[in-house]
């Protein structure tokens, strides 16, 4: 499985972007998607992860209510619809797959995939 994340660029305080995970791939059914950023400086972070079926969320509390994650899954596709961005939104952000999990909350996941990441600059 390859992953391509695109869809990151400039986006004013208060503005939005949407960014999209595409995967390559004969066969392509994860246990679930997820979003990850990591600021200048700082440790890569999760921000948001979806179960492939059924379509379950999760969110950090950072980003609840302002960002929203969702799948294509005809597609192979993942999307972030971010909104309202902060200055502190600002990161390089990726995309990840895990395969299976007996667990369900997607931070305890040891994520098998990885996209190469897609900056997103907020203004103030």
């Amino acid at each position: 499985v390859q992953l391509q994340a695109s869809g990151g660029g400039l986006a004013q305080a208060g503005g939005s972007l949407r960014l999209s995970c595409s995967a390559s791939g004969r066969a392509f059914s994860p246990y679930g998607m997820g979003w990850f950023r990591q600021a200048p400086g700082k440790v890569r972070e999760f921000v948001a992860a979806v179960r492939w079926s059924g379509g379950s969320t999760f969110y950090v509390d950072s980003v609840k209510g302002r960002f929203t994650i969702s799948r294509d899954n005809a597609k192979k596709t993942m999307y972030l619809q971010m909104n309202s961005l902060k200055p502190e939104d600002t990161a390089v952000y990726y995309c990840a797959d895990k395969d299976y999990s007996d667990y369900e909350n997607p931070q305890t996941w040891d994520w098998d995939h990885w996209g190469q990441g897609t900056l997103v600059t907020v203004s103030s």
